[in-house]
């Protein structure tokens, strides 16, 4: 084989690898808010074992292969919230299951598995965290991203039920 083949097709494999290894997102319809720069760039080379890839998206992240975790900043909470809240580690967040297993009848109290979400509470921009729970411990994975998310100012906190009753 030519020099010039073998550059040819070490360049095409480059390529082959480059694709595989991005995750193809969208982009949260803040995402181009300067807050998320500097929480995304905060973000971990590792996370719950998992190693960060590229995305195809500005203000995202994910980790693992196939895909365990996604993070998307921009993103924004429609007020006001009747979802439960919870601190973990001074950051306010909202930890669902998805649409899809809220439509299966699943509730929070009924299983911790399948794919769910957690979104910061009282940060503008907010931060959702897209995770498989059968893989993915929420507690690591939201103190793994404590100090990236602490980048977004916190104007608000979550309120429990002793806290609105006086």
């Amino acid at each position: 084989m030519g020099l010039k083949r073998i550059v040819s097709m070490g360049a095409f494999g480059l390529l082959l690898t480059a694709c595989s290894s991005s995750v193809n997102l969208d982009a949260a319809p803040d995402a181009a808010n300067p807050d998320c720069a500097k929480a995304m760039i905060a973000m971990p080379d590792e996370l719950a074992g998992f190693k960060q890839r590229e995305t195809t998206a500005q203000g995202t992240s994910a980790w693992g292969d196939p895909t365990a975790i996604v993070v998307k900043c921009g993103v924004s909470i429609e007020q006001p919230v009747t979802d439960v809240c919870a601190e973990v580690n001074g950051v306010d967040w909202i930890i669902k299951p998805t649409e899809d297993a809220d439509s299966q009848g699943v509730s929070p109290e009924q299983s911790a598995t399948g794919t769910w979400t957690a979104t910061t509470f009282g940060r503008t921009p907010a931060i959702q965290v897209t995770f498989n729970a059968d893989q993915v411990p929420s507690s690591t994975l939201l103190s793994g991203i404590n100090s990236a998310v602490q980048q977004i100012d916190q104007s608000q906190q979550c309120l429990n039920m002793d806290d609105t009753q006086a």
